[in-house]
């Protein structure tokens, strides 16, 4: 008879293949690193988890310490905006300040939009360029960019000059047949103010021509010599600004009134989408010129005739003005444009002395015009619900500089 076979001693490990063992050891590194998404807690007595952590899901109460994002350092160049342009409305439409009566609640996105600051809440921030501004041969890339970035900076309007010492910036036809050249004499592109509204209008602002000096004229003006010869010019120096000598052209005659005229209907028909055109205090006669005449019948009548056959062209266009308060005007420029039909009246306040007496005037009207030497006044301004419309001209001839310090600015004021 056989001996038995020994019976092998012990747990029997050893008969065990080796990858069931590596699946054991798996399940259970991988029942520890999800104790707490499997809550095994729930299957044993409630006292057992307190004794054993393994089997507590409370995560640990120590902090993990979290590492600061390293600064931006890299810096934008200083021609270029420096946050992201809003999206385009409509044109002549501010899509910020504008919403449609009654319209829906907007639907909440991942990224709410940058809250308007105080100053972005007045109708209509806009900046002066002169007339040489945009021109000088730009390129429509350096106009459109220039548009993005005074968008960038919280302007929605645009006050460009397009006309200035009875010279255009732009071809003009009535300018030819009438002293025999197309415009002034400096290099501009023909399209330079097409690109300009078109831009403008993409980005929801608007475009105001500005027709600088109104009616007068100084020696350097290419039409100068043919006025003195045609007698189109007032006797006398207007000295209103000092160290500049201008000659003012006399509207009450019919072919200078007819002249002027024809060129604002031109300007707006050539122009059709432009917003508004804006003439300055220089639409006047100053009060200290020989003789002591009152010229303010005749320029009420020319501005009158003026803004009738502008309309009559091109109603959509709106006729603003520039200018000194009601007052001060009738008295010492001839202008009594309460009386001219005009579209919007902006006052001029460019000195510390009467501020507040000039602001009744402003808060009466449709805003404002200030310089850089207001800039202590426009937390003031910015606050008074009762001033609608802001301009911003800068004396320095430095816009781009005047947009970054109002943007800089009205973004403090809380």
């Amino acid at each position: 008879m056989s001996a038995k076979k020994k019976e092998p001693s012990g747990c029997g490990c050893a008969s065990i293949p080796f990858s069931v063992i590596l699946l054991i050891f798996g399940g259970g590194y991988w029942l520890f690193t999800q104790r707490e998404h499997l809550e095994l807690s729930r299957f044993l007595p409630t006292d057992l988890p307190r004794n054993i952590p393994f089997l507590n899901g409370t995560p640990s109460t120590e902090a993990t310490p979290t590492v600061p994002p390293a600064p931006h350092t890299s810096n934008p160049p200083a021609d270029l905006p420096t946050n992201p342009i809003p999206s385009p409305a409509p044109p002549g439409q501010n899509a910020e300040n504008n919403p449609p009566a009654n319209s829906p609640e907007p639907t909440p996105t991942a990224t709410p939009s940058t809250p308007q600051s105080p100053g972005e809440k007045k109708e209509i921030r806009g900046i002066y360029l002169s007339r040489y501004q945009a021109t000088n041969n730009a390129s429509e890339k350096t106009i459109r960019e220039r548009v993005r970035y005074y968008r960038d900076r919280g302007i929605n309007t645009i006050i460009h000059g397009v006309w200035g010492n009875a010279c255009p910036m732009y071809k003009s036809e009535v300018m030819r047949a009438k002293f025999g050249y197309q415009s002034c004499p400096n290099e501009f592109q023909d399209r330079w103010l097409h690109w300009l509204i078109d831009e403008a209008h993409k980005q929801g602002m608007e475009v105001h021509a500005y027709f600088e000096k109104g009616i007068k004229i100084d020696e350097e003006s290419p039409v100068f010599d043919i006025a003195v010869e045609r007698g189109w010019i007032v006797p006398g120096i207007d000295r209103t600004h000092p160290g500049v000598e201008h000659y003012v052209l006399d509207v009450s005659q019919p072919e200078v009134a007819k002249f002027f005229t024809d060129i604002l209907v031109e300007f707006v028909t050539q122009y059709p989408t432009i917003d508004a055109v804006q003439w300055d205090d220089y639409l006047g006669y100053h009060a200290e010129l020989p003789g002591k005449v009152d010229r303010t019948p005749q320029l009420t009548n020319f501005v009158k005739n003026a803004i009738a056959a502008m309309k009559a062209a091109n109603p959509s266009v709106s006729f603003d003005i520039c200018h000194h308060n009601p007052y001060w005007a009738k008295r010492y420029f001839a202008a009594d444009w309460q009386t001219w039909g005009v579209d919007r009246v902006f006052i001029q306040v460019y000195g510390e002395r009467n501020f507040k007496d000039e602001l009744k005037y402003v808060e009466a009207h449709d805003g404002i015009s200030i310089s850089e030497r207001q800039f202590n006044r426009l937390e003031e301004l910015v606050d008074n619900p009762k001033i609608e419309n802001i301009l911003f001209f800068p004396l320095s001839g430095k816009p781009e500089k005047m947009a970054d310090t109002v943007n800089r600015l009205t973004n403090q004021i809380n």
